[in-house]
């Protein structure tokens, strides 16, 4: 008998134009946390897919419990007890949560002489499972009524529910607030002491300590170790995942901001529970960060800003001038753009190339006769996008969903820069996005504001805006709760204007 439950063996998988797992190992004891670890890029998501059956392996070997098997489709991966939850969620909404949950494997009783789904054993084993991983839902709610990280947490139950030797989670709380976190890390360990193999893929490196048994490092699509978790330290775990030691994880601030370049007054959504009475302004080749705790409406507010949402009251101002912004093409025509949170659901054009998503939003520059496009100067600015952001892609003609995240990040701000902004709305810029990826965009976001670009930064990392921003908007359950100047921000008095809530 095999000590490891799951082992993978000289794994290789090409691309067209790119090698993105070079004979790679990864090995899995029963009833541990393995982190994962590597830059976006390094083919960490590429090997997950070859295990949970998404991708088929060029080369390389699959045993389970020491056995030999083939994996031929997610379908035969859960069979198997391997179950993943994605970075990315792939949710139906408009269904009920028990099924989602039960999705492609419904209970079935006969009727008649024909089968049916069973939808009182659905849902009875629905709050079966969604108890056991302490999530207090009821599975015949509609899942589009939760939010992200909620939905993010039945994806875990469904995983549970697949009865899973082996559980996937790729960057699983990207969008999850400290609670659900702390929640998160206890279902992790209850799977634990039922002997489930848990890889966990992450860029935080407290959560890595703190969970993990094992860490796997990869970079460049290879093998680089596996080391006890106990034993590593942040700055091991960062040189050998980019090669070299990042002695700096903020640049150096060098923008001078001038005077007030954008101004927001009195926003109030027409939704009575989200953003109101919000007002605050933007410097020209300013940083403001906008922090604030799950819910705290930072992103309805500026979503509200861009013409995405409904309000019953608010003005905008470019230079002075009131802008009248009734949908993202009114933002867009007065020279504000926006770097959207959701990089799958409202960010990229997954069946389009990379060439399209970066041009897309200033197609109208390269009119000729005011209907013919200038293809020639559209692959100049793409091939100056991808140089300047150092996205590593085979071509622009790759299709964008075959990018890492980090990469197709990197595209959807180029996309923006395309267009020349005067005004730049980031929400969330680094999620999901390793330490030396975020280093290049924090670069690029410091050059914007030297440049003179205004440059609103919402983040849920408190560390980023501190070591990025001029100053910090603290937001609360939609208000504005105060400002903060950058060299006088720390965790506490964030936090302490991120909770006043209204008495």
């Amino acid at each position: 008998m095999s000590e490891f439950v799951l082992e993978m063996k000289d794994v290789y998988k090409a691309f067209p134009g790119v090698i993105a797992l070079n004979h790679v190992k990864l090995q899995l004891k029963p009833g541990t946390v393995h982190a994962l670890m590597g830059e976006n890029g390094a083919g960490k998501s590429t090997l997950m897919k070859c295990m949970f059956g998404i991708y088929t392996m060029d080369e390389g070997e699959i045993f389970i419990d020491g056995e030999k098997v083939e994996i031929h489709n997610p379908m035969d991966a859960l069979n198997k007890g391997i179950a993943m939850v994605h970075q990315e969620l792939q949710p139906i909404p408009a269904r009920t949560i028990g099924e989602n949950i039960y999705l492609g494997r419904y209970p079935l009783k006969n009727y008649g002489p024909i089968k049916v789904v069973d939808h009182d054993k659905l849902y009875s084993d629905a709050a079966a499972v969604l108890k056991e991983v302490r999530m207090d839902f009821d599975p015949k709610m509609k899942l589009g009524e939760l939010s992200i990280s909620q939905m993010q947490s039945v994806e875990i139950a469904k995983a549970v529910s697949a009865n899973c030797r082996v559980l996937i989670l790729d960057e699983p709380t990207s969008s999850l607030t400290q609670n659900e976190v702390e929640a998160l890390f206890t279902i992790v360990n209850d799977l634990k002491q039922r002997g489930v193999a848990i890889v966990y893929i992450s860029h935080k490196m407290d959560e890595i300590l703190r969970i993990s048994d094992e860490v796997t490092i990869m970079r460049d699509g290879q093998y680089i170790g596996t080391w006890d978790a106990k034993q590593l330290t942040t700055d091991f775990i960062i040189t050998k995942m980019v090669g070299r030691e990042l002695t700096n994880l903020y640049p150096p601030r060098e923008n001078v901001p001038g005077d007030v370049e954008f101004e927001v007054e009195d926003f109030t959504s027409i939704n009575p529970k989200s953003f109101r009475h919000c007002s605050f302004n933007v410097r020209k080749g300013e940083i403001l960060g906008v922090a604030g705790l799950v819910g705290a409406q930072r992103t309805e507010l500026m979503e509200g800003i861009f013409g995405i949402r409904s309000k019953v009251s608010g003005t905008v101002r470019l230079r002075g001038q009131e802008m009248k912004i009734n949908q993202p093409k009114d933002a867009i025509d007065n020279g504000v753009a926006m770097l959207t949170e959701d990089r799958r659901g409202s960010g990229i054009l997954g069946v389009l190339s990379v060439a399209d998503n970066i041009s897309i939003a200033s197609l109208n520059q390269y009119l000729e006769h005011g209907f013919l496009l200038n293809n020639k100067k559209i692959e100049e600015l793409v091939q100056e996008n991808i140089r300047q952001m150092n996205t590593k892609t085979p071509s622009s003609k790759t299709p964008i969903a075959s990018l890492s995240g980090g990469n197709q990040q990197k595209v959807l701000i180029g996309r923006w820069l395309a267009n020349n902004p005067d005004v730049l709305i980031l929400d969330e810029p680094t999620r999901g996005i390793d330490v030396g990826a975020k280093y290049e965009i924090y670069c690029i976001i410091a050059d914007l504001a030297k440049q003179g670009k205004s440059i609103i930064m919402i983040s849920s990392e408190m560390a980023e805006l501190i070591g990025m921003s001029d100053r910090i908007m603290v937001m609360c359950d939609g208000r504005i709760t105060g400002f903060i100047d950058g060299k006088d921000a720390t965790q506490e008095n964030i936090m302490e204007l991120a909770t006043q809530f209204e008495s």
